[in-house]
């Protein structure tokens, strides 16, 4: 019996369609395991043979993977490379030159495509621009921009010229993106006048200019402003610049910049357990591989398929899955503007028949408020729209709820489309578990299976090996190419963080919780194990979150935990020690959005906790320190059944039971 069928026989299981499997690029159980085999028995040919199949190479490189200063580990260092060469100008010496590369909806609904031609002239054009007023190879700028194809192409041109970009989300505030550049040390920002989002307008440059005001910026020598809607905004004539001004008379042709495969492609800063952001470095050469096979692979990618992941460049799934990965294949790809309920909660559906999607990637925040818009008004149900086109889902950001597995499953796949159910990090580069979409049995609620050459294991805080069933930490046992290099600027977190002694100081601890089921081996992601929350797919560090509560002039303390939500996944819920007498009523309620607002101010709209309870003080032991696991149990409303023997005040626990 073969491994496919060997799998087939496990009850719960949903196989891929047969036709499925008969087309795609990995066929079948066997032709993993085949992959999988190739690569634990000479790890370094399998990944050295992907590499020079998959890209371009300037200079090919003569050593794989240096582990010589393990786990700042180096893959084909000695290669150079282009990544906007290996994105753009190989489509069009390939044939894919008239291509439509970008299909962008704006918030609106109106469409501006572009081709792989017209793409490469604006990024030329921009890359000029930036090279005229002296941004180079090393140099970092920070970028600030709506969803548009503008924000691909400065991050395009950025590679081209060997720039190290850091994109900052629309969402963030002037003190996160102040925060962000202080540590890039970035010469330059590109930025927009405003950005629109559910017809509602957010001014980028007027908040960029508070984050340039604040201090510390003086790194920065010059910011380039796209014009998105028209609005009014302040310029500074001695270091701001219209973007299409900054364009006019470059030339077209702009020669790539050769780098090594490890030149620092960008940095993407996310939460973690302490308070401040951490700068993810991530290379040219292993990220781009990465990119460009889970494309190949995850998605299973045809010619004739058109792309839509629902991501914000901002975060790590649109660096991957809009900015590089479809590029670097060749793909056609939707991009939109806006949020999945506007105008209507049918958006999403409207576009895929539209547009005649193909492969439809987004996360389960999205899906679960779709699903309560369907269940209030028929007329949002995707049952009413042609999704004929679909014949690949993907989901990603976090765990997907098997209940929403199964409507996302019937409802806009129609029972016929795979769904890959993919668990990647900021750090991983791209997809790490994922099921292959003509290969891997698949079942709600499980990320299944690591891509072949990545070696995953569920263990103890030793480092031990877990028998399958039981749960533990989820780490990867050798480096793999798109993983992420350093912590910016920062070393000793990036060890600490990543590779701790406890497990050996060369094994990847991913931060999460895992377990593997008894009889199949597949993976099912149980949440963070760290200080961090995953509200909506985005990573918020409770740390960061307590640090701008308490800089609020009437908190005293604060504790931020997490608590279950059926859209979210988990929400924010915050406890509060004023430093004056606990409030009531309609003062409470007045406090807490004063709190939500500031917090809102601090680090961003994304950031507000959805719940906030004031206490006389926080429940902790007789060393005065929180505890947090109390917390999260009253989060939830559950009752307290843990040991509270070493909890200095129990009786605070009754008053933080209540709710605001």
């Amino acid at each position: 019996m073969s491994a496919t069928d060997s799998l087939k026989q496990h009850p719960g299981l949903i196989p891929p369609p047969e036709e499925f499997i008969k087309n795609a690029a990995i066929s079948g159980m066997d032709a993993y395991y085949a992959l999988c085999a190739e690569a634990e028995q000479d790890y370094c040919a399998y990944w050295s043979r992907l590499a020079r199949k998959h890209l371009a190479w300037q200079k090919p490189f003569s050593v794989t993977l240096d582990e010589s200063n393990a786990p700042f580990y180096k893959w084909f260092e000695d290669g150079t490379l282009n990544v906007s060469f290996n994105c753009l100008d190989r489509n069009l010496e390939n044939g894919n030159a008239d291509r439509t590369a970008i299909r962008f909806e704006s918030d609106d609904g109106e469409v501006t495509s572009i081709s792989y031609r017209e793409l490469h002239k604006k990024v030329c054009e921009l890359a000029n621009g930036l090279k005229s007023l002296g941004v180079g190879k090393g140099d970092r700028v920070v970028i600030y921009m709506p969803m548009a194809i503008e924000g691909v192409a400065a991050m395009q041109a950025c590679a081209r010229i060997g720039a190290t970009h850091s994109v900052v989300f629309g969402g963030f505030s002037a003190k996160s993106l102040q925060e962000r550049i202080i540590d890039a040390g970035a010469v330059a920002l590109i930025t927009a006048d405003e950005q629109v989002r559910a017809g509602k307008t957010l001014p980028l440059k007027a908040i960029a200019d508070d984050a340039l005001a604040n201090g510390g910026c003086e790194s920065i020598r010059k910011v380039v402003v796209y014009r998105r809607t028209g609005g009014a905004v302040d310029m500074d004539v001695t270091r701001d610049i219209w973007l299409h001004d900054l364009m006019a008379n470059q030339s077209s042709e702009c020669e790539p910049e050769w780098v090594s495969a490890e030149h620092p492609l960008f940095i993407l800063y996310t939460s973690g357990s302490t308070g401040t952001p951490k700068g993810v470095q991530h290379s040219s050469g292993g990220y781009l591989l990465w990119a460009a096979l889970t494309m190949k692979w995850t998605f299973d990618l045809k010619p004739s398929d058109i792309f839509w992941c629902t991501a914000d460049i901002g975060w790590i799934t649109g660096h991957t899955y809009i900015t590089y990965g479809p590029l670097a294949v060749g793909a056609t790809q939707i991009m939109f503007e806006g949020v999945p309920t506007y105008p209507d909660a049918a958006r999403f559906w409207k576009m895929i028949e539209k547009h005649r999607a193909t492969i439809f990637y987004t996360a389960p925040t999205a899906i679960r408020t779709l699903i309560k818009a369907a269940n209030a008004e028929p007329a949002m149900h995707p049952g009413q729209f042609d999704l004929t086109s679909l014949r690949l889902l993907g989901s990603v950001g976090e765990p997907i709820n098997p209940e929403a597995w199964m409507w996302y499953y019937k409802n806009v796949g129609g029972a016929r489309c795979p769904i890959v159910d993919t668990f990647w990090q900021t750090e991983t580069g791209g997809h790490m578990i994922s099921p292959l979409p003509g290969a891997t049995p698949m079942v709600p609620g499980s990320c299944t299976l690591p891509l072949p050459g990545i070696m995953a294991a569920v263990v103890d805080e030793t480092g031990a090996e877990l028998p399958n069933g039981q749960g533990g930490l989820l780490v990867i046992k050798r480096p793999w190419p798109s993983m992420l290099r350093t912590v910016w600027g920062n070393p000793d977190r990036y060890r600490a963080g990543y590779f701790p002694e406890e497990l050996g100081g060369t094994t990847y601890l991913a931060g999460d919780g895992a377990i593997r089921d008894k009889d199949t081996g597949y993976f099912t992601i149980t949440g963070r194990v760290d200080d961090v929350l995953n509200v909506s797919g985005h990573r918020m560090g409770t740390m960061e979150i307590e640090s701008a509560l308490v800089a609020h002039a009437l908190v005293a303390e604060a504790a931020v935990v997490g608590k279950r939500d059926a859209t979210t996944g988990e929400a924010i819920c915050v406890f509060v020690v004023l430093k004056r007498s606990r409030p009531a009523g309609d003062e409470a309620k007045q406090i807490a959005k004063e709190l939500r607002d500031w917090v809102g101010k601090e680090i961003g709209p994304i950031a507000k906790p959805k719940e906030i309870r004031f206490g006389d003080n926080l429940p902790k032991t007789r060393s005065g320190k929180i505890m947090r696991r109390i917390l999260r149990v009253l989060a939830n409303n559950e009752e307290v059944t843990q040991d509270i023997s070493t909890l200095e005040n129990p009786a605070i626990l009754e008053q933080l039971k209540q709710a605001l």
